[in-house]
């Protein structure tokens, strides 16, 4: 079966993004509408500016499009704003966008002094360390007890799963290591598996 996974495509960097999803032996096509999340194994929310990027999700119908795809058991996957656009809840006041994922999470954390930055992260699931790109990269403050911890940096958390959904606070499509975008079409590889599985009622 050929993995299909979809890329956002209101704000960010779509094209990168599907270019890893390629690399990682996936189908990926950019999402501009609303009917096209019915034919996809998986969702990627990319970076942008996350109250841009909800505000066009408001007005295009994705918030309870992608609730629901989220509720059929696809898996989503968000990238530093895309992780903001998740979370249950926004330090600083900002109203939630999708809500999906029980983490509090801090925007731009780490200050204008170190806006962009790269490093190696050791990631829980992955074979080796990932370089990352953070840039005016949001951090994960703290998660709920469903939530497992992926990837720390400076006692930071930088990377989280719960369940199918995959966040990060940096920019993985900006380099041309795509593990972790492999472990996202594994998860997706996965829940289309046990899709079938409950369809065939065996």
């Amino acid at each position: 079966m050929t993995i299909k996974i979809g890329v956002l495509a209101l704000q960010g960097a779509v094209a990168e993004h599907i270019r890893s999803l390629q690399q990682a032996g996936a189908e990926a096509v950019a999402v501009k509408r609303v009917e096209q999340l019915s034919e996809l194994h998986g969702l990627v929310i990319p970076g942008g500016e996350s109250t841009t990027i909800g505000k066009l999700m408001r007005k295009y119908g994705f918030i309870e499009a992608i609730r629901q795809f989220a509720a059929d058991g696809k898996p989503i996957f968000g990238t530093c704003a895309g992780l903001i656009v998740l979370a249950q809840r926004i330090d600083g006041g900002e109203e939630p966008h999708l809500g999906l994922m029980d983490m509090t999470v801090v925007r731009n954390a780490f200050g204008r002094q170190r806006e962009s930055f790269e490093t190696d992260l050791e990631v829980a699931g992955l074979d080796r360390p990932l370089r990352a790109v953070f840039i005016r990269a949001p951090l994960i403050k703290e998660v709920g007890p469903g939530v497992e911890v992926l990837s720390v940096y400076n006692g930071e958390i930088v990377a989280a799963r719960q369940n199918r959904l995959l966040a990060c606070s940096f920019h993985p499509e900006l380099t041309d290591d795509s593990a972790l975008h492999a472990y996202f079409v594994a998860m997706a590889e996965e829940a289309a598996a046990e899709k079938s599985v409950n369809q065939r009622g065996v």
